[in-house]
């Protein structure tokens, strides 16, 4: 499913002119240090979402728990003031090591689980960003199940059981897959459409359908930088019309020191968490009664949205941009003739009629502008056409996938249009 994003993220996308001097800070946001700044450097600067973590580096103390500094923070920590041991916590893509360890590690878990929980079926289990999930049908667990599941894989990794690839026909597979009485396994291997078909075994003891890669034993994992952190509700393939599944969350790192400092870490993004300020500050709210991933702005959040609109529309007027407002619907043909219904239908609600027509609530802005284009010929004195909106889109969004305002089924897109040759020019 496509992710839709707020109206603070998606207006990064629009600003890509060199000279502009409009920037609305998401960091304070997601990040420290806390504060709000207009104007501030060009939103250029901004660091892609898979890129903040990135950009802070954990810092601890001989004798302290790790704090969070910012780059510039841990250079200042090198002042005779205060010995500070700046860690720095490696990716999936900067360290295969680390990547193997998180992939294992969820095996791990399904093996663990499946030793506590024998009518457990499994399903899919990949490592992530942070660390690592598993999927299971099972009844509903608690934290105290999830304490029972790390003693176990716990124990599993002080075994130090070889982890050993096995290539196998499709039909040996169907063959092992239906005599475990593995449904999910199942449909997984009919997806799969190399050949031969890999499968990972711990031991003697568990095996999974797999392509790995792995670490070479159990106990090349350091138990004591693994934590169980969760435990929710999935469908199973994403879909809601399927079974509500298990998913147990995990994190995976090198060493213990790595763990404690992203810990750390969790803890003070907790208390910057966005959706806290806006409580805290009075700047928004998703009222119930409403509807989740609506979005009410208060006065004084009002008021910050009013300054950075503002300072968008000057931005764009200045640069030679033609504002645009357009409908909220519109017939539902249009998103027919623009694609929208055959590949993005998922993320749009349902039709509704008018008058033995049917309407649909805009997912994007972009057909709009064609028709505004279309309304009259043109001639090649009228080029470049720069025109610009703010508009407000709809997505439909499963509830469980809200976020605050970083997953929501209302918001206010900034949308340019431009050449490749012109998006290029300004990079």
């Amino acid at each position: 499913m496509a992710t839709s994003h707020s109206l603070s993220d998606s207006s990064r996308f629009c600003f890509l002119s060199k000279s502009s001097s409009f920037y609305f800070p998401l960091k304070p946001f997601l990040n420290p240090p806390l504060s709000l700044h207009f104007p501030l450097k060009p939103l250029l600067s901004i660091p892609k979402r898979r890129e903040l973590s990135r950009a802070y580096g954990a810092v601890a103390t001989d004798s302290t728990q790790p704090t969070i500094a910012t780059q510039h923070d841990v250079a200042e920590s090198s002042q005779p003031k205060q010995k500070l041991k700046k860690v720095i916590l490696p990716t999936n893509e900067s360290s295969q090591r680390l990547l193997r360890i998180r992939h294992t590690c969820a095996h791990v878990m399904a093996m663990a689980v499946q030793k506590l929980y024998p009518d457990a079926k499994v399903t899919i289990g990949p490592w992530i960003d942070n660390g690592f999930y598993y999927d299971f049908d099972m009844e509903p667990l608690t934290d105290k199940d999830l304490k029972r599941i790390k003693k176990e894989m716990d124990r599993i990794i002080g075994r130090n059981l070889p982890l050993v690839r096995e290539e196998v026909t499709r039909h040996e597979a169907q063959r092992r897959i239906m005599a475990m009485n593995e449904p999910y396994k199942m449909e997984i291997l009919e997806s799969i459409k190399e050949e031969p078909i890999t499968i990972y075994h711990i031991g003697d003891e568990w095996w999974d359908l797999c392509a790995g890669p792995h670490v070479e034993t159990t106990g090349k994992i350091n138990r004591k930088a693994v934590e169980l952190e969760s435990v929710a509700g999935a469908y199973w393939r994403g879909d809601e019309k399927k079974p509500v599944l298990q998913r147990i969350y995990g994190t995976a790192w090198e060493n213990e020191e790595q763990l404690k400092a992203y810990l750390h870490f969790k803890e003070e993004s907790k208390r910057r968490d966005h959706r806290r300020i806006g409580q805290d500050l009075d700047l928004f709210s998703i009222q119930e009664d409403a509807g989740g991933g609506l979005v009410f702005w208060h006065p004084k959040g009002a008021i910050v949205r009013h300054i950075i609109e503002d300072s968008w529309k000057k931005t764009h007027i200045g640069h030679g941009y033609d504002l645009l407002y357009t409908p909220h619907v519109a017939k539902a043909d249009l998103w027919k003739i623009s694609g929208h219904l055959d590949f993005y239908r998922e993320n749009m609600y349902d039709q509704m009629k008018i008058e033995d027509e049917l309407y649909q609530l805009r997912p994007m802005n972009c057909p709009y502008h064609i028709l505004v284009y279309q309304r009259k010929l043109h001639s090649y004195r009228d080029f470049p056409i720069r025109v610009a909106e703010l508009g407000t889109v709809y997505r439909y969004e499963l509830s469980g996938s809200l976020h605050g305002l970083f997953r929501v089924r209302g918001f206010t897109q900034a949308f340019t249009w431009m050449t490749w040759k012109a998006l290029l020019a300004c990079t």
